[in-house]
């Protein structure tokens, strides 16, 4: 199981993490070199897995496991996504033109 930018994922054991979604994803150039992805999750946090399946500490080892949203759910999601990070943004350049 190799994460890519887009991917839907949860924590098995950490369930009240709720769906999380790959943002990141980079890989060294080098032979041995790191492989990780960085999720946000519903939680609001974002942590970092190791996404490369031969070392131990392997996302899929840690309990991290993909899921297959439908299409409609998908799009739901990407919904939401992109109108908190509106609000988000609202809030910044209110913050910047108070200054």
């Amino acid at each position: 199981m190799y994460l890519k930018v887009g991917d839907y994922v949860f924590h098995k054991h950490y369930k009240r993490w709720g769906i999380g979604v790959v943002v990141e994803e980079r890989r060294s150039e080098l032979p041995g070199g790191f492989c990780y992805v960085r999720v946000d999750f519903e939680d609001g946090k974002t942590r970092v897995f190791d996404n490369n399946f031969r070392s131990n500490g392997c996302c899929y080892y840690a309990g991290i496991e993909k899921i297959d949203i439908p299409i409609e759910t998908k799009e739901k999601k990407e919904k939401e996504i992109k109108i908190k990070i509106r609000r988000i943004d609202k809030g910044n350049n209110k913050r910047l033109k108070g200054k």
